[in-house]
């Protein structure tokens, strides 16, 4: 756990991504219950070729780089898995609330855990099918799962204020996907009216065959 602290302060640091010594122990715990989790349940892949606290926990944490979470901000991890990108976000900014929401009760049974192992007071996860979610409503919709983008827009275009925005990681060539995503927008409310696309590898080479794309009204 030692050498894992170690690579991620120091993953943090190199990347220009402020983070107390608190929210680190943190981080490196909840990779430790995210490993043990997926011995059990399937949460990640277990074939992985880079340590679970890179590939996933400082990837998640890469989005703080594009988009400044407030105080009191509503945020909502769509099709969340393990707790992911919401968990690390969550430790990363204790100010802003964060929904955790996935179809398969497993992972939010794991998720449930581990926001109570990490003693998290600012992340709820919840089993429900996005349709089922009603009355809510977002200022940021988060997605690191892999429905196609126009999905996700359509998901996210009744849960999002006017105002707010939809950030997925991906990975590929997306420029079809965005494409149908935009052009589909009146069946979803009009959203997106833009879609932009950054490459990672602008701000961390270590994951250059990764994209953000932020979905805006």
């Amino acid at each position: 756990m030692q050498n894992e602290l170690h690579t991620i302060r120091d993953l943090c640091r190199d990347h220009a991504i402020p983070v107390t010594d608190t929210a680190l122990k943190l981080l490196v715990r909840y990779t430790a219950l995210l490993e043990e989790w997926n011995n059990r349940i399937n949460l990640i892949s277990r074939k992985e070729d880079a340590p679970v606290i890179l590939k996933h926990v400082f990837h998640s944490l890469l989005i703080s780089r594009i988009h400044n979470f407030r105080p009191k901000e509503k945020v909502l991890d769509l099709g969340t898995g393990g707790g992911l990108p919401g968990i690390p976000l969550a430790i990363l900014f204790p100010e802003t609330s964060f929904l955790l929401v996935d179809a398969t009760g497993k992972k939010i049974t794991a998720c449930k855990a581990m926001i109570r192992e990490l003693g998290l007071n600012n992340v709820l996860a919840v089993h429900s099918r996005v349709e089922e979610l009603k009355g809510l409503v977002f200022d940021t919709v988060l997605s690191r799962q892999v429905a196609p983008l126009g999905e996700l827009c359509g998901y996210s275009a009744r849960l999002l204020k006017k105002e707010g925005v939809l950030i997925c990681l991906k990975g590929g060539q997306l420029d079809s996907e965005i494409a149908e995503a935009v052009a589909s927008r009146e069946k979803h409310l009009g959203f997106p009216s833009s879609v932009d696309q950054l490459p990672i590898g602008d701000i961390s080479p270590l994951f250059s065959e990764k994209q953000i794309v932020i979905a805006r009204w």
